[in-house]
């Protein structure tokens, strides 16, 4: 361990030690626990993991924070709440977030893509992909073009996006000297965009549900699609961020943490990849191609089916897009994935077997090492799954919510304020989900009356209303891009094989521009009154100026 690192661990140790001095000395207190404490567990797991650089520590040390305050708070002395709180962290929260079927099923559903990746990669067949895509991808700029258009086509779902182009794309990203972190970059700021702003995706159902339910308590008769369709006006992060990673491939231009990383990769030479060590055999790029299909359109034929209602498709008058729309947004996402990862690994198996170029002994030892694989990420997700819980039972999000909800604002002002706050819950519970179920309820409501009370009629208050629509989903995305403990954030890195903390240190900055430019340029002047298009083509002409002046040639 470096000598700086060793110094910043002793920091955090003593400061931890000095902490539970400073509280035996105090005693034990038994009441209510100060709300604004519910901010420290992911406060405390983030800084760390930015200071030694190293998550899954940063994360127990998060969720043992949360668990000795609520047991300090609940009257335990301070020796007595570490000991406990120490328990809590494994038989409370790790148990909790496992008994979550949800968690379960994106646990296997990974493991499964894991297997199915590494029987097409010790086939030949994900070689027979890499020789097909460097035949078309001559160097850095075309490689990146494609894993940003293969992300852009894999709109439904994030975590198959994640792990599909991941996956698929890290040897050619290796071969052409593209660096991980720009890989995990363009795999993570492409995929939750496109699927927050699709008309049919994975999502669509939980926020259809989530603006519902708002609009119900306002009283407002329209529908709920209606309203997302008219928030996209307004969704300035997403289109500005798939416009900006866009901007970086073309311009061949980079800054901040990520220009070092490109200049230190095209400078190496070639990264030896997983592929170069274990393919032994013939290319056939049929054997990756045929697995892979089946895993995107099973996804999608699974999405149909739970989601079928024939009621819908009855309807007259409907359209066959909003159809398949409210189909998918009624669909359990998780169980398609389920079954579509599935068939994907067993037909992976099937093939290689009638290939007759591994043994099947052999094709299920590649598989075990696929689960094997990986084990790392799901041990992440674990930890962020239960510092999520933490947060949860702290009352975290709705601390924070509420500091918007008790200040006196003009309507102009609560779009951006919206968005700031569902940025700081995302960053802060390292969920996009979780943060539209607490905003969406609670922000809808308060910002209708709030235009209300201040007299602005209904053709006045839509487009403000719509803005806060957007708002909430846009901050949550921002949030979970930039938050080291974001399920999807962690899932890129694993796709692509880059250092967890290294993907947060180089999106980080780019995130930001865009959340800057999206909420100055954007969500500002059009709750003043500007056209949305203007905004959007102000926004998009201002990141150009700023990848032309600001970055460099890689």
């Amino acid at each position: 361990m470096p000598m700086k690192r060793k110094r910043i661990v002793l920091s955090v140790l003593i400061a931890l030690v000095l902490g539970i001095v400073l509280l035996n000395i105090l005693g034990p207190v038994a009441g209510s626990m100060p709300l604004w404490m519910s901010i420290l567990p992911p406060l405390v797991a983030i800084v760390m993991a930015l200071l030694i650089k190293e998550v899954i520590s940063s994360l127990f040390v998060g969720i043992l924070t949360g668990t000795f305050l609520m047991a300090y708070y609940g009257g335990a002395s301070p020796a007595a709440a570490l000991g406990g709180g120490l328990l809590r962290v494994v038989d409370t929260y790790v148990v909790g977030s496992l008994f979550d079927a949800d968690h379960v099923k994106i646990i296997v559903f990974t493991m499964l893509i894991g297997g199915m990746v590494r029987i097409i990669t010790a086939n030949g067949g994900m070689q027979g992909v890499v020789n097909w895509l460097s035949r078309r991808a001559k160097g850095p700029r075309s490689g990146q073009l494609m894993t940003f258009l293969m992300d852009l086509c894999i709109f439904f779902d994030d975590y198959s996006n994640t792990l599909v182009v991941g996956n698929t794309m890290r040897p050619i990203a290796d071969k052409l000297k593209v660096s991980r972190e720009k890989l995990a970059y363009i795999v993570d700021s492409t995929s939750a965009p496109v699927v927050a702003v699709a008309f049919v995706t994975t999502w669509i159902g939980a926020e259809l549900s989530y603006i519902q339910d708002g609009i119900k308590v306002i009283g407002l008769e329209t529908a709920a699609y209606s309203v997302f369709f008219n928030s996209l006006a307004y969704s300035f992060y997403p289109f500005l961020t798939l416009g900006f990673v866009l901007m970086i491939i073309l311009s061949r231009r980079d800054f901040g943490p990520m220009l070092t990383a490109e200049r230190k990769a095209r400078m190496a030479s070639a990264i030896e990849t997983e592929t170069s060590n274990i393919v032994a055999k013939p290319a056939h790029i049929i054997d990756a191609l045929i697995p892979l299909a089946v895993l995107i359109f099973g996804t999608i034929i699974g999405l149909i089916v739970t989601g079928y209602d024939a009621s819908v498709w009855n309807e007259a008058g409907t359209g066959f897009f909003p159809k398949l729309s409210a189909t998918i947004g009624a669909a359990n996402s998780y169980l398609a994935l389920l079954w579509a990862s599935l068939s994907s690994l067993l037909t992976a198996i099937v093939m290689t077997l009638l290939r007759g170029d591994m043994e099947f002994g052999k094709i299920m030892e590649e598989m075990v090492e696929g689960f094997k694989s990986m084990f790392n990420a799901v041990l992440i997700l674990t930890m962020a799954w239960s510092i999520a819980l933490v947060t949860k039972d702290m009352h975290t999000a709705e601390f924070v919510s509420h500091l918007l909800v008790e200040w006196s604002l003009s309507p102009v002002a609560v779009p951006v304020l919206t968005f700031l706050l569902a940025a700081l819950i995302g960053f802060s519970t390292g969920t996009s989900w979780g943060t539209m179920a607490i905003l969406y309820p609670l922000i809808l409501p308060s910002s209708w009356l709030l235009c209300q009370e201040q007299g602005l009629s209904v053709d006045a208050t839509m487009p403000l209303f719509y803005n806060v629509v957007a708002s909430v989903l846009a901050g949550s995305v921002m949030g979970d891009h930039c938050s080291p403990i974001s399920d999807t954030t962690i899932m890129s890195s694993l796709a692509s094989s880059c250092n967890h903390l290294q993907h947060v240190k180089t999106q980080m900055p780019y995130a930001l521009t865009v959340g800057g430019v999206a909420v100055l340029l954007g969500v500002l002047p059009t709750a003043l009154g500007l056209p949305s298009w203007v905004a959007f083509l102000m926004g998009f002409a201002v990141l150009w100026l700023i990848v032309r002046l600001v970055g460099k040639k890689v």
